[in-house]
């Protein structure tokens, strides 16, 4: 055993380490403090000798009347000894007088002292009372701080579920360094800033003797948000429509805008591309339209995705010379899961080897099938360079609009969508906001998420102040406390005080929420059908060629029930990338690879975003695992866990022995007996195991992340400078 401090000694026996300090004295113990160490000996001679409750009946025989609390014996002592002291100076007998000099009358050494008569010759020692005062104060201090800490422990404190190791601290009233040091002596180390979760805090609650439970905070401005939608209103009138340009990369989306609006916008964007979502008004024959132009790049998938939910109709730019590419799928399947009806643009119709019939004829391909096939989407042909079907294109979204009955209350508070926000020097936080219902005047105290401030300047896209902003008023507002995150809702309160308080609230909701969302996947599924939450199982599929994907699709569609329909939202051929994973998390949806496998940012986002990417070799794999899902029968015994990756860099064929591939390991680590599979271009092309491993000339058992090697893949020798080798291993999940 270790040396033990003569204060935590103390604690054992619930006494001040001061008279403690005492005591072990009488018992032969030398110490000079509370900090002195005690030998393993002494610790078992003082347990010998020392009579615990007897030192506690002692104690009760000295607490002041009225107090049933146990008071420390140090104190008693001190205590008594001043009243023996006391005792004796009274009763101590006087020097005796041969003279008054005061002219008194003499004493006589036996004479004894008469009731109410006094020794005039000689004033009596006065008692010094300070002492004995200091020593009842502390006396009664200490019973008042145990009574405090028997109050304490009958309370139960109420805590966030995540907390700072100060904030814990000021609740419990407890000293920080005391919580730090039981964290530490649990294996944790801590900061007074750092957080910790409720469990943590409970437990150190539970050393101290307190009792916590959780604080069950109510997002306020969700509830507000919920009845403001639910409230009926007569005065709703008709509103502009709300367009989204969606499409391809250089498709031409920012030229056709720039032709409506008559404004040279591309000139100021970075290379000719959009690269932030703009919002803008026109007006076609005294009725305004709102335009909102998302970029086409695919790096801004989840920008364009914003764009989809927030808007009343989707005009999808195709270019009539180049047909439908990746991102216009993308941006087909975006509009499909917000729900929003499509009017295809086919633009660039002036060049040559223009052929709108054949973009016609693919988008028959994503059920967009046009009019004039008997379908009932809206085409027109249009060109952005010379203004040709400019107008038809406008007299078809108002149509569409009308047909829609687009209305809003113009009366109310104003309630909408945040579009994009920055930093701008001179203003500060500002951010383009969609006014959906209500009216948006200067001065008005608005949230969204977790930020809050008072509208102090509004402009609209022209860049012209504005007071007020009425339903399908794109403007930019000033005032905010923080830079507002793009999609959020935003709501008018009645003051900024009221504003910053729910701000707050969100805040420690947020900091509380562990999961921010919860997306989606097959080990839930059948549990989330029983209790009601879905009805649409939303599903990605990316795949090494076009037929699997068909396959796949025709197989999905068979197990469709009276509760659950499967819904194939997007599907491609090619490796799982960011973009898959951004749309599977707005759309709520399971990923399938089937030959393919994810790169490293796909996986590092669905990891973030919660999305569940399940990989297959087979396809009655995949069709047995989503039946087995949505059926509750589901129970995966064994998960994929990837131990390295190496690239080929160089490819050497060896007569007799066959092809080595010279690899540089990138990431992880590969070991001799590891499971492999080859990828090429993001597919899987084999899988197998490795035949050999070496280091130069020597074999070895491993190659780590930075080292060069030579590996041989069994029965298997297509191999190409550029394919990556996967090391694997399937481990056991504990159920």
């Amino acid at each position: 055993m270790s040396k033990l401090r003569v204060y935590d000694f103390a604690k054992k026996y619930n006494i001040p380490s001061k008279e403690f300090v005492a005591i072990l004295n009488q018992h032969n113990i030398p110490v000079k403090n509370h900090m002195s160490a005690l030998t393993e000996q002494q610790i078992s001679e003082f347990e010998e000798k020392f009579d615990k409750e007897k030192y506690f009946r002692d104690a009760e025989k000295n607490v002041p009347v009225g107090s049933q609390e146990k008071s420390p014996v140090k104190a008693v002592q001190n205590e008594t000894q001043e009243q023996k002291k006391e005792q004796e100076t009274t009763t101590k007998k006087e020097p005796v007088k041969s003279k008054n000099t005061s002219g008194g009358s003499f004493k006589k050494p036996g004479d004894k002292k008469r009731p109410g008569s006094g020794n005039q010759g000689s004033q009596p020692k006065t008692r010094d009372h300070t002492k004995k005062e200091k020593t009842a104060r502390s006396v009664y201090k200490r019973i008042k701080d145990e009574k405090k800490k028997t109050v304490q422990e009958n309370q139960v404190y109420q805590i966030p579920e995540i907390l700072t190791v100060g904030e814990l601290a000021d609740i419990l009233e407890i000293n920080v360094t005391d919580i730090i040091k039981t964290l530490m002596m649990a294996g944790t180390m801590v900061s007074i800033n750092q957080e910790i979760d409720f469990d943590t805090a409970s437990l150190v609650a539970s050393e101290f003797g307190f009792e916590v439970e959780a604080i069950k905070i109510e997002d306020v401005v969700a509830k507000i948000l919920e009845e403001y939608d639910e409230e009926e209103t007569d005065n709703a009138t008709i509103r502009p429509a709300v367009v989204t340009v969606m499409g391809h990369v250089d498709h031409g989306k920012t030229s056709l805008l720039d032709r409506i609006r008559k404004t040279n916008v591309m000139s100021s964007e970075a290379g000719g591309i959009t690269q932030h979502i703009g919002a803008y008004t026109v007006n076609v024959k005294n009725q305004s339209i709102t335009f909102i132009d998302t970029p086409g790049h695919e790096a801004f998938t989840a920008m364009r995705s914003r764009g989809a939910q927030i808007t009343d109709i989707a005009v999808l730019v195709v270019a009539a010379d180049d047909g439908v590419m990746p991102q216009t799928v993308e941006a087909i399947n975006h509009a499909k899961a917000a729900g929003v009806p499509i009017l295809v643009a086919i633009n660039k119709i002036d060049k040559p080897g223009a052929d709108p019939d054949r973009v016609k004829q693919d988008l028959t391909k994503y059920n967009l099938v046009v009019e004039e096939w008997g379908g009932e989407t809206i085409a027109v042909p249009v060109s952005a360079k010379t203004g040709e079907g400019i107008d038809s294109l406008l007299e078809m979204i108002i149509m569409m609009s009308e047909m829609e009955e687009l209305k809003a209350d113009a009366g109310r508070e104003a309630r909408g969508s945040v579009i994009e926000a920055q930093v701008k020097r001179g203003k500060g936080p500002v951010a383009t906001l969609l006014v959906q219902q209500g009216t948006l005047h200067v001065g008005d105290s608005i949230i969204s998420g977790t930020t809050y401030g008072k509208v102090r300047t509004m402009v609209d896209d022209k860049s012209k102040r504005l007071k007020k902003a009425g339903p399908s008023v794109p403007v930019e507002v000033s005032g905010l406390s923080d830079i507002l995150v793009a999609g959020d809702d935003f709501i008018v309160l009645e003051n900024e005080k009221e504003a910053r308080q729910l701000a707050e609230k969100r805040k420690e909701l947020q900091k509380g929420e562990k999961v921010r969302r919860t997306n989606i996947s097959l080990d839930d599924l059948f549990s989330q059908i029983t209790d009601g939450n879905i009805q649409d199982i939303n599903i990605i599929i990316k795949a090494d060629v076009q037929g699997s994907i068909e396959a796949i699709i025709q197989s999905l569609e068979k197990l469709d029930n009276a509760s659950v329909r499967i819904n194939v939202i997007h599907g491609a051929v090619g490796a799982i990338n960011e973009t898959d994973i951004l749309l599977a998390s707005t759309s709520n949806a399971i990923v399938i690879g089937f030959n393919v496998r994810p790169d490293k940012n796909a996986l590092k986002l669905a990891e973030t975003e919660e999305v569940d990417i399940r990989l297959y070799r087979v396809i009655y794999d995949a069709i047995d695992d989503i039946k087995k899902a949505m059926e509750g029968m589901l129970a995966p015994e064994y998960r994929e866990k990837i131990l390295g990756n190496a690239e080929i860099r160089e490819v050497f064929k060896i007569p007799s022995i066959g092809t080595i591939a010279g690899c540089y390991v990138t990431d992880g680590k590969i070991n001799r007996n590891d499971d492999i599979r080859i990828i090429r271009d993001g597919i899987v092309v084999f899988e197998g195991k490795i035949e050999s491993l070496k280091r130069f000339k020597d074999d070895v058992k491993e190659v780590s992340t930075g080292y060069e090697c030579g590996i041989g893949i069994e029965n298997y020798n297509d191999l190409k400078t550029g394919d990556v080798i996967e090391a694997f291993t399937m481990e056991k999940i504990e159920r």
